[in-house]
């Protein structure tokens, strides 16, 4: 049977690295076979796709139409290296973010042609679509003051997270309008109660959506 592959998305600072730290344990505990991944990022290409994008200096003058083309060429070969074959060999995979990162980010925030976004989406991802899509949401306020709290090596500043206020916000209104458009695939989730409440959260959510296929009576 093919697995299922499921996204994580949320502005910056929305606790998805956490929860899908969690929900791979809780799946692995019950035998379900997990691949997690990222974007950028996931392979040796992604991952120097993903130091440009955020971290090199050169960076720092990067327009938008080159940034929408690399988060692409990073999702195409992580597509076709690991989540397509391990869904092919059944394996439930959980993704730190995928199509509906550039949707939002460069095709809302950035405000890049819809129509051209959804074209290269598709180029990069093919036929390879989440089964759905939790999207953390968060205050942008909130989101901040999070990530002033991480520990951070000495100039490791992250570009994608240090935009203007104004960006995260249009960031936060393309995901709720998002969900409002594809509500089946894409359900928001209230991102400010405690780790466990949202973790709580999303378990009821995946029951719902697949009944039967993770056994919760197992936990």
């Amino acid at each position: 049977m093919r697995g299922i592959f499921i996204s994580f998305e949320g502005s910056e600072g929305c606790g998805k690295s956490t929860q899908i730290r969690l929900l791979s344990e809780r799946l692995h505990a019950l035998g379900v076979p997990v691949q997690t991944t990222r974007e950028p990022g996931g392979t040796p290409i992604g991952e120097q796709i993903r130091h440009l994008l955020q971290f090199a200096k050169e960076g720092h003058a990067m327009k938008p139409e080159a940034e929408l083309l690399l988060f692409a060429a990073s999702r195409a070969q992580v597509v076709r290296e690991v989540i397509e074959p391990a869904l092919e060999a059944g394996t439930t995979v959980i993704a730190d973010r995928f199509l509906d990162s550039t949707t939002v980010y460069q095709g809302v925030a950035r405000k890049l042609e819809a129509a051209h976004v959804r074209f290269i989406n598709r180029f990069a991802i093919g036929s390879c679509i989440p089964a759905i899509t939790l999207v953390l949401d968060l205050a942008p306020e909130i989101g901040r003051r999070r990530i002033l709290r991480r520990p951070r090596p000495v100039g490791a500043a992250d570009r994608m997270e240090s935009q203007a206020p104004e960006f995260y916000e249009a960031v936060r209104a393309g995901y709720l309008a998002l969900a409002g458009a594809e509500p089946d695939r894409v359900r928001i989730i209230d991102a400010a109660p405690s780790v466990d409440e949202v973790q709580q959260a999303i378990w009821r959510i995946l029951e719902e959506k697949f009944h039967g296929v993770f056994a919760a009576s197992s936990l």
